[in-house]
């Protein structure tokens, strides 16, 4: 979630920033301008001052017109820039450079008609970096008797000033990029704050699918919606393990009273079997059903037992307890006709050997009793690097793609096979021996025909369950 929930969070501070710093870099390109522009109509208000007192014939004129000549020359050797002061009719009172006039076209003529009416120009178009022939044309006029007698004009460059621009916006861009850096510190710890408790949420979850009803969440993190969640599903996981352990309660009490009247039962019918002719059917069919009956509540009572026992999962040899196991049902295989054979390297992984023992006793009777004689039973240990699988495959008629689909279900038998003894809770069991331990049991089709099931261990020591 993180990863989606991030990008979208960055993207919108980028968005932020963006809209910030644009605004921001051209008011300081207009800023920067703006100062050059002031700057050059104090230079122009200053030489229109001076040429206020150049007549265009009287006396003290030309040696007027040459010091203001010369105050241009010595501006234009300073700061390079051109100035000039031009009469209606275009003819210069001075310039400098003295080869300097009037452009007849452009933003240089549009401010010398505007100073020829009597106001100073307009501020000329804004400067950018990218403009790298763009100069800056301000004019003013000279007033003498309240008449507009001349127009001074300077053309600057544009180098300084755009360097200074680029120097403020390296600066915002700067600026930007350390906001933008700590805003995506910012939303990566937020994310992480809220996020965490959704993780542990759904890794107590998985724990609880998984058959270990015992983990809670620990509500002391992230926002108030979220530990208000997890406190509300601890209630109902506590509801829900209330609710099971009632169940299972019941199915082990009930299991436990009804053995002691059957086992009555049972030894009555075998007293009055004593009484009737050998070999009456009718005996031989309740002493079949009640032992059928025994084993049902026999294998109920382990699977309340299963469902409530706690996993004391340690390091096992997973190859050496197949081996055993494997060796145990060698000598029933045999009676059956059946070959059962074995390869079980040395692996080891986290598991509970008992309940272990358990899963795999209940898959191999399972695959022993529908595998036909004559056929094989084959069980093999495969590691990989985070779980080692105890896989059995039989010969036997093997299982539909919709029966596979209830496979290890609590009492379901296919249709096929009720002829074969069983209470159908063998591999209900298994799967609930497994799942307490972290394991798991699958069921495939084996071909050319048969069942394949797959135990299968963490070879990963158990973590520390996950808290707020």
């Amino acid at each position: 979630m993180r990863t989606r929930l991030l990008p979208l969070l960055i993207v919108l501070m980028a968005g932020v920033l963006l809209a910030l710093g644009f605004p921001l870099a051209a008011s300081l390109a207009a800023s920067e301008q703006q100062r050059v522009v002031v700057d050059r109509l104090d230079d122009a208000a200053r030489f229109a001052a001076l040429a206020q007192f150049v007549g265009e014939s009287s006396a003290g004129t030309d040696e007027r017109r040459a010091t203001l000549g010369g105050e241009l020359a010595s501006y234009h050797d300073v700061y390079g820039i051109r100035a000039g002061i031009f009469y209606r009719d275009n003819r210069a009172m001075a310039a400098a450079p003295e080869d300097w006039v009037v452009p007849y076209e452009g933003e240089g003529r549009r401010a010398f008609n505007e100073a020829l009416l009597g106001r100073r120009s307009h501020d000329p178009p804004q400067v950018w970096p990218w403009h790298p022939d763009a100069r800056l044309t301000i004019a003013s006029p000279v007033v003498r008797d309240g008449d507009v007698v001349a127009v001074v004009v300077t053309d600057s460059p544009t180098g300084q000033l755009r360097s200074r621009i680029l120097r403020g916006w390296l600066l915002i861009f700067a600026g930007e990029a350390a906001a933008m850096l700590l805003a995506v510190g910012a939303a990566f710890r937020l994310t992480g704050w809220v996020l965490r408790p959704v993780r542990v949420l759904d890794a107590v979850t998985h724990d609880i699918a998984t058959g270990r009803m015992n983990s809670r969440v620990a509500a002391t993190g992230g926002p108030p919606e979220l530990r208000r969640l997890a406190r509300s599903f601890n209630e109902m996981a506590d509801n829900v393990e209330d609710a099971l352990e009632q169940q299972r309660a019941f199915v082990a009490d009930a299991s436990h009273q009804l053995r002691n009247p059957l086992a009555a039962l049972l030894l009555r019918i075998e007293l009055l079997a004593l009484e009737l002719p050998e070999g009456n059917e009718e005996i031989a069919s309740v002493r079949t059903e009640g032992k059928r009956l025994a084993q049902v509540l026999d294998d109920l009572l382990d699977l309340a037992l299963a469902e409530h026992a706690a996993a004391e999962l340690r390091l096992t040899d997973v190859g050496a307890l197949t081996a055993e196991r494997v060796a145990s049902w060698r000598p029933v295989a045999e009676d059956k006709g059946v070959t059962l054979t074995g390869e079980c390297g040395a692996v080891t992984a986290w598991a509970d050997p008992v309940a272990l023992s358990s899963a795999l006793d209940a898959v191999i009777d399972n695959a022993l009793k529908f595998t036909p004689a004559g056929e094989e039973v084959t069980v093999t240990v495969v590691p990989d690097p985070s779980t080692v699988a105890v896989v059995v495959a039989d010969r036997g008629p093997g299982l539909t793609e919709e029966e596979l689909g209830r496979v290890g279900d609590r009492f379901w038998r296919s249709g096929r096979h009720q002829n074969v003894k069983g209470s159908g809770l063998g591999l209900s069991i298994a799967r609930v021996l497994l799942a307490a331990g972290g394991g798991g049991v699958t069921f495939a089709p084996n071909e050319p025909h048969g069942l394949r099931v797959t135990v299968t261990v963490p070879r990963r020591a158990p973590a520390e369950g996950d808290t707020l």
